[in-house]
């Protein structure tokens, strides 16, 4: 028995030596962790149990049979994060590249399928030179395994991904499913055809970092959720995010205590927005003073930042938070807005998390750019993403609420539970300019003194419509309340709302304007 002991120690310290020292020291070079290094961050330490270790590909074709490697370069298992349950499967690009052959498929597939009976959420650390060419369209039909996965497990339990390095062609379809994708700058990637073919097909000369690096990505076309500045930053907040995420669709997020006081009151909010109502202000700022020790963990923070989405939380209570950023675009919902947004509200509401959304919209971007690429079905997505949601949900208009933009943000009509206002709230089909010079046109146009007309006119219409009391009347707007009470009002809301059950009509889904 000792022997056989000793014999299993060897194929271990083999499994775990991935393609060897070699190949490992150029992995390093390149600035980045083995697939093991990396667990070993992002897991609680001494919690990773390994399955499969010794699997190897099944392939007789261009010399791959003389090459077998333990693990076949992918490193699966579970383990835990914060003493939570997570399946991760981890892409070891020392072997084959990381190529994704049918056993890699397999392993994969494997601790998906256990997810989902055990209810954890899956992460994938993505490494990976693509298809392993030599299998065929074998190796393509596990790529396929893998999204139909992905695509089940969709709203059942959490699925994140990070890209540590290449994810090329139909790799990037299983990160593209996926809840969240966290990429790190100069060393991971993404494209579905890289730079030689778009030279040959397009005669664009891009380089692999401007095609799909992180800031790419994480800029100019939102696929990345996360740019971290390296990998441990990046494995780092991956366990920052599971934080304020259930484990699956049938629990509550966790709750941790906080001695943040729930009656904490903020004069600085009765002073933030500015007597101009054209003057810019900081919404980060609002958000800060009134969740719990001033921590927001923000999502697509380089994205369509005229809008924010996020994480926090109230009374030890995690909430997820859209909110219109007055200080980029004057906080205007536009195509990438409104896409952002919904989105994470429908992850929210997939996984119980109760919505917080704080509104300052002056109402949609307008001209041919945004209405020939689609604002109003993109516009739409957000209205149909609040819509749709279960969850408690809580709107505090600050300033402006312009608009159809004012209906899309929660308002009350879309099943808004709690509905608040600031006494600066302005609450309205459109601006004060431009009501008037509707409504008025006329009377200006046959005034002696245009300009005193105009003026006086929209002074009467500010005093009328810009101010919360309106809908107050007709309780659209639940109450009207100082902003230095925010936090209170908002902790007492969602207490009450926590029993809250809502339901949609009986289908098999709805079909959102995609």
């Amino acid at each position: 028995m000792k022997e056989k002991t000793e014999e299993l120690r060897r194929l271990q310290e083999e499994a775990k030596e991935g393609g060897g020292k070699d190949r490992i020291d150029q992995q390093h070079k390149k600035g980045k962790l083995t697939a093991r290094e990396r667990l070993d961050i992002l897991l609680d330490e001494g919690s990773f149990v390994e399955l499969d270790m010794f699997v190897k590909h099944r392939s007789h074709d261009f010399g791959l049979e003389e090459q077998h490697y333990p693990g076949d370069g992918v490193v699966t298992g579970y383990g835990k994060i914060d003493g939570r349950l997570i399946f991760v499967y981890s892409q070891d690009f020392t072997v084959f590249g990381g190529s994704l052959s049918e056993t890699h498929a397999e392993k994969i597939c494997k601790i998906m399928d256990m997810a989902m009976k055990m209810g954890a959420p899956v992460i994938g650390l993505n490494d990976s030179g693509g298809a392993r060419i030599q299998e065929g369209v074998v190796s393509l039909g596990g790529y396929a395994d893998i999204f139909l996965r992905n695509t089940l497990a969709s709203g059942v339990v959490p699925q994140i991904s990070a890209v540590m390095g290449p994810s090329a062609g139909g790799a990037v379809y299983s990160p593209a499913i996926t809840d969240f994708i966290f990429m790190v700058k100069n060393t991971s990637y993404m494209f579905v055809t890289g730079p030689n073919v778009v030279k040959t097909v397009t005669h664009e000369d891009v380089s692999f970092e401007e095609l799909g690096g992180a800031l790419t990505h994480a800029t100019k076309s939102g696929v990345a959720h996360f740019a971290s500045e390296n990998e441990a930053d990046c494995l780092m907040g991956i366990r920052r995010l599971l934080s304020y995420i259930p484990q699956n669709y049938r629990e509550d997020p966790p709750r941790l205590p906080t001695k943040d006081s729930p009656d904490r009151a903020e004069a600085q909010l009765d002073e933030i927005i500015p007597d101009n109502p054209n003057k810019p202000y900081d919404m980060k700022d609002v958000i800060g003073l009134v969740v719990d020790d001033g921590v927001f963990f923000e999502v697509h923070e380089l994205f369509a930042q005229n809008i924010l989405v996020g994480f926090a939380r109230l009374g030890g209570r995690s909430v997820g938070i859209i909110a219109n950023q007055p200080a980029v675009l004057a906080g205007v919902l536009d195509i990438d807005a409104s896409v952002k947004a919904a989105r994470f509200v429908r992850f929210c509401d997939a996984f119980n998390i109760p919505l917080l959304v704080f509104e300052d919209v002056p109402g949609f971007l307008p001209g041919t750019d945004q209405e020939w690429r689609g604002i109003i079905k993109n516009g739409a997505k957000l209205l149909f993403a609040f819509s749709e949601a279960t969850v408690p949900k809580i709107t505090v208009i600050t300033r402006k609420a312009y608009g159809g933009a004012y209906d899309v943000m929660n308002s009350k009509h879309i099943r808004g539970d709690i509905n608040f206002a600031w006494p600066s709230a302005e609450i309205a089909v459109m601006g004060p300019k431009g009501a008037v010079e509707i409504i008025f046109r006329k009377d200006i146009e046959n005034a002696d003194n245009r300009e005193e007309v105009e003026t006086r006119l929209i002074a009467d219409y500010v005093a009328k419509f810009a101010n919360p009391y309106i809908a107050a009347e007709r309780g659209y707007i639940d109450e009207v309340i100082e902003p230095s009470a925010t936090r209170s009002k908002l902790i007492r809301a969602f207490e009450m709302l926590e029993t809250k059950v809502d339901t949609n009509p009986k289908k098999k889904h709805g079909n959102i304007p995609l």
